[in-house]
């Protein structure tokens, strides 16, 4: 078994990685952080908890350490673009773990806050920047944000940013990026669109794959139950009767929905919270603290507010509504049998969710054991029984839940839709708001209510 001491890693980030216990590469790190510290380009295809950012993050922390100079001012040596504001505060959150011991400078920034404190990291430069593409763009047409001295630019989870409508913003940002440069690009699934887009950011990369395109983890105990979707509900409520379900991951295709599950799993005496896009980040991020505590036994959460959940005790993964993309399955999957764990996986399916089990079953390329609990004479019981959870807003669509992938690599794409700015712009799964839409700046958010974070934190 290969370890990282053999990686050519430097004894800063080796005492940084012993301090977190970590001795042993995963196959991604093995693969990839030779050809990254050589200064070569990469695109990884790999799926979530594999490490692919350690296997990103310690080869380029290692080249800023090798080569001191400072950061330029509003702009940055080391840009990392996120779908999503928790996937972009986690990526920076392993890059402050892991540099710990070097002395480099590190700020995250996402859209649904304020502007002032972001300006005023990028003001002073900043060796790692780490940013969800929409607020990234405000910053940069505002002059606040300048790239044209970005070394490392890294792409991460680009099959998201395509569902997400984010590929043109992308390609904006890119644009602005010096042609000199090393692209490290990684997504879980390449369609067709996310090909192109390689094709285009990288330079003879080299390549690795760890979880072919449809694999699922094979820890994963797989199952899925047919059930009437009016008693889905009881059904949750009678899984987690057993003990085992200790801290439960549940999915849901819309915001509404994850609040209703949510509210009658606590009904039922289940401890539990929901997050997703239309939630504030201080929301986002107590319900993430408290599951990851033990507080809440159950996080019912939505596609987009669920790629930045790092959690590695996740003991089963419950699909309440099988998602309308396939790939979407077996991210959802990779929650749980994470750093080598086991884990469980349960979906259910209606009748009218027949086609998109097909779906799944043909992109994972396997027949998922199955078991009937329609006409069930208890669950109906118990499905009458259960009162409608009150007080609700009316439901709105996330906006992967219909996700659209136009051809030409984005030109047909959807952007998402404008939405009125809430204390700096808040918009599902994180973003600021489509990339066309002007920057405001803090002078227009003056009667905003303050946000529960300022969406930049640095290490510096």
């Amino acid at each position: 078994m290969t370890q990282f001491t053999e990686l050519g890693l430097e004894k800063a980030l080796l005492k940084a990685l012993a301090e977190k216990g970590y001795d042993k590469p995963t196959p991604i790190q093995v693969q990839a952080i030779p050809g990254v510290l050589e200064g070569r380009d990469l695109l990884g295809v790999a799926q979530t908890g594999t490490g692919k950012t350690a296997a990103f993050a310690l080869p380029i922390l290692q080249r800023l350490a090798a080569d001191r100079k400072p950061a330029p001012r509003r702009g940055c040596r080391v840009l990392v673009l996120a779908p999503t504001r928790e996937l972009a505060t986690q990526i920076g959150e392993s890059f402050k773990t892991y540099g710990r011991h070097l002395g480099l400078s590190t700020a995250v920034i996402f859209g649904g806050v304020k502007y002032g404190a972001q300006i005023k990291a990028l003001a002073a430069g900043i060796d790692v920047l780490v940013a969800t593409p929409g607020r990234l763009l405000d910053h940069m047409q505002e002059k606040m944000a300048v790239l044209n001295q970005t070394e490392v630019f890294v792409l991460d989870e680009a099959d998201q940013m395509l569902d997400l409508g984010f590929l043109v913003p992308i390609r904006k940002i890119v644009a602005q990026l010096p042609k000199e440069r090393q692209s490290l690009f990684f997504s879980a699934t390449m369609p067709s669109e996310i090909g192109k887009l390689a094709g285009e950011l990288l330079r003879n990369p080299l390549k690795v794959s760890v979880a072919p395109q449809g694999t699922t983890a094979e820890r994963v105990n797989q199952q899925v139950l047919y059930i009437e979707t009016a008693r889905k509900r009881a059904l949750l409520v009678e899984l987690f009767d057993e003990a085992g379900f200790s801290r439960v991951l549940v999915f849901t295709r819309t915001k509404r929905g994850a609040d209703r599950v949510a509210r009658s799993l606590e009904q039922a005496g289940v401890e539990a919270a929901s997050i997703h896009g239309d939630k504030s980040q201080g929301q986002r991020e107590r319900a993430l603290a408290s599951f990851k505590a033990g507080q809440v036994r159950a996080l019912v959460a939505t596609d987009i507010a669920a790629r930045g959940i790092d959690i590695d005790s996740v003991t089963h993964v419950i699909q309440y509504e099988l998602p309308n993309v396939p790939e979407a399955y077996v991210h959802r999957i990779g929650r749980t049998a994470r750093a080598g764990a086991k884990g469980s996986a349960v979906a259910f399916c209606a009748d009218d969710e027949r086609n998109l089990l097909r779906d799944i079953q043909k992109v994972t390329r396997q027949d998922i054991p199955s078991f009937d609990r329609r006409n069930d004479r208890a669950l109906g019981a118990a499905s009458a029984a259960m009162p409608e959870p009150a007080g609700l807003k009316p439901e709105r669509t996330e906006r992967s839940a219909q996700p659209k992938r136009g051809g030409g690599g984005g030109g047909g794409q959807k952007q998402p839709q404008r939405r009125k700015r809430r204390g700096g712009g808040g918009a599902p799964g994180g973003e600021a708001k489509p990339a066309a839409a002007a920057f405001r700046g803090p002078k227009r958010e003056g009667g905003a209510k303050p946000p529960a974070r300022t969406g930049v934190w640095s290490n510096r």
